[in-house]
């Protein structure tokens, strides 16, 4: 990596400038070094993601989040030496270091291995009533309402485009053919489109029962009523991390109670706290999920939710896994969220 100077994180910076330096290079990572330049740690969105779920915020020091044992590597080693320390720990980047523990360049796997379309598929869900949105949808499914200059499926789409993801599935249900007539098959985005049709609506994960075969890979499922800038390479990498049968990306959520709170034991008083905020990760409706996992879907047409597959998971005792956004996201399920949507759109994706 020729600009991998660009990846470099001063000791002592906040998780706010660690955010700022992986969205600022294209190997996404943060190499903290001393004022001499010798490597302290490394920091990754995964990284920044699990410090996110500790409730840490952006003011507090990135070493926090630092990885202090990184797996570096030499630049007088040659390539494939540099490509099997890769493959063998399960690693995307590689920091090359000198004798003195100084940064000396920066492989990636992007860097060995030539990019391609990803073989994961994408099952976009658009078989909502959107009920809280009439009269918008009388006549047009939710996510076919234009948010800026097109329909809200058609920006998802695009984005997941823009990272390499040419295989999708799309659900139907309510008003399908305006969806369907709109995407065809996909050959006009370059991508391949198939869609789930679902007679009677099946719930959030009870389309997937409808997929022709089981997919290779971990599969990607979305709500098409979502408006995001998420990284989805970035989620699958989170989701390979953990090891997990499914990982739900969520959203904090803030809910201040209007009142002071008593706090009693018993009849007595022994605290009052007044109009006190409560934060909650809530679910965002984007989900990668084990193929395996699929097995556990009803075939008889009962309508099946994505909590309940989650909640399946955790009695097997399976692992799953929370991904916290951080990006621009919005669940477009009210006229005031259409209208923000909208309002939001210029300045995030023109």
């Amino acid at each position: 990596m020729e600009d991998w100077k660009t990846a470099l994180l001063s000791e002592g910076a906040s998780i706010a400038e660690a955010i700022r330096v992986l969205e600022s290079n294209v190997a996404h990572i943060c190499l903290v070094v001393d004022g001499e330049g010798r490597l302290k740690g490394t920091i990754t969105d995964g990284d920044v993601r699990r410090g996110l779920l500790r409730s840490l915020t952006l003011t507090e020091p990135a070493d926090k989040v630092m990885k202090t044992t990184p797996i570096v590597g030499r630049a007088s080693q040659d390539i494939q030496t540099q490509l099997d320390a890769l493959r063998r720990v399960q690693i995307l980047q590689l920091p090359l270091v000198d004798d003195d523990g100084r940064v000396v360049g920066l492989v990636t796997t992007k860097d060995l291995i030539a990019p391609g379309p990803r073989d994961n598929w994408v099952v976009l869900m658009a078989g909502g009533l959107g009920l809280r949105l009439r009269p918008f949808t009388e006549e047009m499914p939710k996510p076919m309402l234009k948010v800026g200059p097109k329909p809200l499926l058609e920006t998802t789409l695009e984005s997941f485009l823009l990272q390499d993801f040419r295989r999708f599935y799309i659900s139907v249900n309510y008003l399908a053919d305006k969806v369907r007539n709109y995407f065809g098959d996909g050959s006009r985005w370059g991508c391949e489109i198939r869609y789930l049709e679902e007679k009677e609506p099946l719930g959030t994960a009870g389309a997937l029962s409808l997929l022709p075969e089981r997919p290779s890979m971990p599969l990607i499922v979305m709500n098409g009523d979502v408006l995001t800038k998420v990284n989805f390479g970035q989620l699958l990498d989170f989701h390979r991390e953990h090891k997990a049968a499914a990982t739900m990306c969520v959203r904090e959520y803030d809910f201040q109670v209007p009142y002071g709170v008593v706090r009693l034991d018993g009849a007595r008083i022994h605290g009052l706290t007044e109009k006190p905020i409560h934060s909650f990760f809530v679910n965002a409706g984007i989900y990668v999920v084990e193929p395996g996992l699929l097995d556990a879907l009803p075939i008889d047409g009962r309508r099946f939710h994505m909590t309940d597959l989650f909640e399946h998971a955790i009695g097997k005792g399976q692992e799953t896994a929370a991904f916290p956004l951080r990006e621009y996201w919005i669940d477009i399920g009210q006229l005031d969220d259409f209208t923000r949507a909208n309002g939001d759109y210029g300045g995030l994706f023109d």
